[in-house]
């Protein structure tokens, strides 16, 4: 995730989300990933503190900012290039099983009170963004032991 002044997404040359200040999330969900992470990552993004307070510390949240979320969904993120010079995508979930749960991953935002603009599941999209900081996290919530 991105702290971002604006970021936009488009596929074949349309604007399909947008939004202004807030943070650009690029989602991957991996193999074994269910509903259980999908809510506990969507509650820890939204509340993670990497907004400035008044004091310029980075100590206020997006839903604390009222701030809008682009997101977007990125298989790329599961690679694996430790072999070779072509990477394994075999982390990352099949597309029946990611879709819905990037869908209820952007449910649980907006359940948190975030506006969320999205791009789209499965697209070649161009996103553009103008990163402020840069402030770029990497957030990953692992599988739990059932």
């Amino acid at each position: 995730m991105q702290r971002v002044r604006r970021a936009s997404v488009e596929v074949d040359g349309e604007t399909v989300g947008s939004i202004g200040p807030g943070m650009l999330i690029l989602l991957c969900v991996l193999d074994g990933d269910s509903e259980r992470e999908v809510q506990r990552l969507a509650e820890k993004v939204a509340r993670f503190r990497f907004f400035h307070d008044e004091r310029g510390r980075m100590d206020r949240s997006a839903v604390d900012e009222g701030l809008e979320v682009l997101l977007v969904s990125q298989f790329t993120l599961a690679a694996d290039g430790r072999k070779g010079r072509r990477p394994s995508f075999d982390r990352a979930a099949a597309p029946a099983v990611a879709e819905p749960l990037v869908e209820r991953f952007r449910q649980h935002l907006e359940g948190l009170g975030l506006r969320v603009a999205t791009g789209r599941f499965g697209a070649e999209m161009e996103v553009s963004l103008v990163n402020h900081g840069p402030v770029t996290f990497v957030l990953e919530e692992s599988p739990s032991a059932s």
